[in-house]
């Protein structure tokens, strides 16, 4: 099963934008949905039984304010390393990618729950 990744991205032009990413592609569009639509159009036919994940934008038991903080934090600073050609350090790129396989674990806990009607 393939991850389709949505997050919003502060534009100082326009807002808030969605950026769907996929095996290294990725779409903006004004809404997650618009996101995700111009990114399944780049997709070839041998991507089925995809999974979305769309970050929450409030924190939860799933996914803390704390972690959602530093997940933003270095999201930024990986786009600004990513702008001027450079990378993470080895540590942030890291942190950077267990955060978000929390995120990707609470969504699908969050999920689990919705379906066996826990609430908070």
């Amino acid at each position: 099963m393939e991850t389709i990744t949505i997050l919003p991205e502060d534009s100082t032009t326009s807002g808030t934008l969605w950026r769907a990413s996929y095996s290294g592609k990725h779409s903006l569009g004004k809404t997650a949905g618009e996101a995700l639509d111009k990114l399944t159009e780049s997709l070839n036919d041998n991507v089925s039984g995809a999974i979305v994940v769309v970050q929450p934008m409030q924190p939860d038991r799933f996914f803390t304010a704390e972690q959602r903080n530093r997940l933003q934090e270095l999201m930024t600073k990986w786009r600004t390393a990513r702008d001027v050609g450079t990378k993470l350090s080895d540590e942030e790129q890291a942190e950077l990618e267990s955060l978000v396989g929390a995120q990707l674990e609470g969504a699908a806990n969050r999920a689990e729950a919705m379906l066996a009607g826990v609430t908070e």
